[in-house]
């Protein structure tokens, strides 16, 4: 993959200044570096995201489509862009309306906030596969929760030799679990696939007013966006989500196990090295996706959506 120069302020403000008739006046400020992409705030209507690559390019352009065809789906905002194009060669800019609230990591999501996610699953649910495949979406096939745990398994007594985690918590996801709580064939919808903290916007009232960055859609697994809020919101209040949401025992207790495993996994990753994400936000994202759930003492599955 080759890698884009990093974009300097003066890049940036050019751009903004053939983009917008005031751009000359905003105030342009850095809003961190995701993985894919440079983000800049232009005023307090704005954000400007430049990709880093070709492939990250591919990507933003077909978000572009994707945001178009998801928003009637939802109750929450999806960002707007009002111009987009290449900021170098072959790769991209979108310059979005900036969607009034902060990240989920900085406000807890309220009772009518988990209404809101709700209503999010269920429109994802709600988009029709042959659409967001035909705009480029890829499938994903769902992940072995057999293999996952495995790998989780170490993690845990890495973490445990370093007193992060007690192992014995894993007992709870025994091999025939997790060749019960397998992902149905017939269940595959639209994925945002990334819905995690930063990319859920709340209002200071705990309500969730948009989601961001739909670069990493599929069309695949549901339990992996449930997996998502479980980092995100915790435990309790993804599944209470997912559940009025129309979704069964299953794909929660699937989401949930995604999520405990690869919250393991992540954090050991970067204990030895292997990952560079703040230490702060993933022993939180372990924490949330361990808070216990009354769901947990279910013996026997139904067939469920």
């Amino acid at each position: 993959m080759t890698q884009a120069a990093t974009p300097t302020a003066d890049t940036v403000r050019h751009l903004v200044r053939s983009l917008l008739p005031d751009g000359g006046r905003s105030d342009i400020r850095p809003a961190g570096e995701g993985g894919e992409h440079f983000t800049w705030f232009v005023g307090t209507r704005h954000v400007l995201r430049l990709a880093r690559d070709r492939d990250a390019s591919v990507r933003r352009r077909r978000e572009l489509r994707l945001r178009d065809v998801v928003r009637p789906h939802l109750g929450v905002a999806v960002p707007v862009s009002i111009a987009h194009g290449e900021w170098a060669s072959g790769r991209t800019y979108t310059l979005d309306t900036l969607i009034p609230g902060e990240s989920g990591e900085r406000h807890d999501v309220s009772a009518v906030g988990e209404a809101d996610l709700a209503g999010l699953l269920t429109g994802l649910r709600e988009v029709p596969v042959r659409q967001a495949e035909a705009l480029g979406v890829p499938r994903a096939a769902p992940r072995s929760l057999e293999a996952l745990r495995t790998t989780a398994a170490r993690a845990a007594e890495q973490l445990e030799a370093a007193d992060e985690f007690d192992p014995d918590r894993l007992h709870q996801l025994t091999a025939p679990a997790a060749v019960q709580l397998a992902a149905q064939p017939q269940g595959a919808v639209l994925v945002h696939h990334d819905l995690k903290g930063e990319h859920l916007v709340v209002s200071a009232d705990g309500r969730v007013r948009g989601v961001l960055d739909w670069t990493d859609a599929v069309v695949g697994d549901p339990a992996e966006d449930i997996a998502g809020l479980a980092l995100a919101v915790g435990a309790p209040a993804a599944v209470r989500a997912a559940t009025l949401a129309g979704y069964g025992a299953r794909p929660c207790l699937r989401g949930l196990w995604l999520a405990r495993c690869d919250a393991l996994i992540r954090l050991a990753d970067r204990l030895e090295g292997r990952d560079t994400g703040p230490l702060p936000l993933l022993h939180a994202q372990l924490d949330r996706s361990w808070e216990p759930i009354l769901l947990e003492r279910v013996t026997e599955l139904r067939e469920d959506h």
